[in-house]
C-alpha cells in the first residue's frame, strides 16, 4: 500500500516538484507553511499527525470554528495538497508504518525537538539507516551550538529575542510590541522551504542526502538585521535601525477622504511629486536633493509628504501619480483586500468546494511557473483521512 499513499490525488501534479516525496511531521504554522509551498509546487506530501484523544492531530486544526470541527481556518490555509494520516510512533505498527514511508521518501520534515524524535527512533542517524539518501529537515528553535538549544521557541518569543519587537519601541518611544501577525513563524517557514529546495538540488547533483537544521531564532534575526544592523555594519558608534523604515511617519498618509501610500524613489519622481503637490521648491532643499541626504533627513521629508498628501482625495492622488509613474497604492483595510481590483482580476481569492467541507475560500499560489504551473489537487483533509491507505491498515 505504500506506493498508493504516495500518489497525492487523482489529479496529477503539474508543478516543478512533481514526483518529490515529503514525509511531513510538522505542525502549527512554520513547518506547515514550508510544506505547503512544496506541496503546491507539486511534491507528494504526507502529513503525519499524532493519534489519540479527542483532539488528534495538529493543534492548529482546532484554532477557529469550522464545519467539520477539525479543519480550522488557519489549518485550511496551510494544508491543502497534503494527505493526512495519524500514526502512533510509539507502537510497533506505527513504527513499521513510518519506516515503510521513510524508505520511499525524498524528504523527512519536522519541527519537533530532537530529544523527542530520538525517543521515537527518528533522529537523523536512525532515519538515515532506513533511507541513506534522505534529506532530513529539522526546523528547530535555536541552533544546536548555543545555550538556548534545548529551549522551546514560539513566534512571540522569537519576535522579542530577535530585536523585532524593539523596533516598535524605538520608532514610537513607547513600549515594545509584537507584530499583529505570525511573522516569525511564516518567515522562517519560507527559509525552510528554501533550505529544502537547495538540499534537493544538492542531492540531484551528488546523489547524497543530508541533515539540514533551520533554527528559528537565527533565521528570523537574520531577516530582521538585513537592514537594521545598519549603522553597526562598520566600526564606530552607529545606531541600529534603518532610518527610513524606523521613522514614525513611515505610514499611509491621510488624504482628504482616506489614506494612501506614496513612495517616490528616484530623483525625477521626487521632483515631479512636489511639483504636483504644489511645493516645487522642496526638491531643491539640500536636505532632499540626493538619495544620501534624503536618507539622513527622512523625518523631515515624510512630514512634508504628509502635508502634501492631505491636499487631495485618494482618487485624485491615484490618478495623478499613475500618470506620472510615481509609485503609489491605495490604502486597503483588511476587509477591502478580497475586493481589490488587481487581486480580483488575477483570481487570487478562490472559491472552492469539497464534499467533506462544503464551500470555502482559499488563496491562489502566488508564484507562476510558465513551464510547470502549480495546481490545487487536494483539499485540506480531515484527521486521518488517508489512514486506510497506510501499510498494515486493517483493510490491506
Amino acid at each position: 500500500m505504500a506506493e498508493s499513499i504516495w500518489k497525492t490525488s487523482e489529479i496529477a501534479a503539474t508543478g516543478p516538484l512533481a514526483g518529490v516525496r515529503v514525509l511531513d511531521m510538522s505542525s502549527v504554522v512554520m513547518g506547515p507553511l514550508a510544506t505547503l509551498m512544496l506541496a503546491d509546487m507539486g511534491a507528494d506530501v504526507i502529513k503525519v499527525e499524532n493519534r489519540g484523544g479527542s483532539h488528534s492531530g495538529d493543534m492548529m486544526r482546532y484554532a477557529g470554528s469550522s464545519p467539520t470541527g477539525d479543519l480550522g481556518p488557519i489549518f485550511m490555509a496551510l494544508n491543502r495538497n497534503k494527505k493526512a494520516v495519524t500514526i502512533d510512533g510509539r507502537d510497533e505498527l506505527g513504527k513499521a508504518q513510518l519506516e515503510t514511508l521513510l524508505k520511499d521518501a525524498d524528504v523527512f520534515f519536522h519541527n519537533v525537538r530532537m530529544a523527542g524524535m530520538a525517543r521515537l527512533g527518528l533522529d537523523y542517524e536512525s532515519v538515515k539507516a532506513i533511507n541513506p539518501g534522505i534529506i532530513y529537515i529539522h526546523c528547530c528553535g535555536y541552533g544546536a551550538e548555543g545555550p538556548y538549544a534545548k529551549r522551546q521557541a514560539y513566534d512571540d518569543l522569537v519576535q522579542a529575542a530577535s530585536g523585532w519587537a524593539d523596533l516598535y519601541a524605538k520608532r514610537s518611544g513607547g513600549d515594545p510590541s509584537y507584530t499583529p501577525s505570525l511573522v516569525a513563524d511564516k518567515t522562517v517557514g519560507l527559509f525552510a522551504t528554501t533550505a529544502t529546495l537547495a538540499a534537493l538540488v544538492h542531492k540531484e547533483r551528488t546523489g547524497h542526502g543530508q541533515f539540514v537544521s533551520v533554527p528559528m531564532f537565527e533565521c528570523f534575526t537574520f531577516f530582521n538585521m538585513v537592514e537594521n544592523l545598519y549603522g553597526q555594519t562598520f566600526p564606530g558608534d552607529g545606531k541600529f535601525g534603518y532610518t527610513r523604515s524606523m521613522n514614525p511617519r513611515r505610514r499611509p498618509y491621510p488624504t482628504k477622504d482616506g489614506f494612501i501610500a506614496i513612495v517616490p524613489y528616484v530623483d525625477r519622481q521626487w521632483e515631479r511629486f512636489f511639483e504636483i503637490g504644489g511645493r516645487p521648491g522642496v526638491f531643491q532643499d539640500p536636505r532632499f536633493s540626493t538619495y544620501e541626504e534624503r536618507t539622513r533627513h527622512t523625518g523631515d521629508l515624510y512630514a512634508i509628504i504628509e502635508e502634501v498628501a492631505a491636499t487631495k482625495t485618494t482618487d485624485e492622488w491615484v490618478e495623478l501619480l499613475d500618470k506620472e509613474d510615481i509609485p503609489a497604492m491605495r490604502f486597503n483595510r483588511i476587509e477591502d483586500v478580497p475586493s481589490d481590483p488587481h487581486l480580483a482580476a488575477t483570481g487570487f481569492f478562490m472559491d472552492a468546494h469539497a464534499p467533506h467541507i462544503g464551500d470555502y475560500r482559499t488563496l491562489r499560489h502566488p508564484i507562476a511557473f510558465a513551464g510547470s504551473p502549480v495546481n490545487q489537487r487536494l483539499a485540506p483533509q480531515c484527521v486521518g483521512a488517508q489512514n486506510h491507505e497506510l501499510p498494515g491498515a486493517a483493510n490491506d
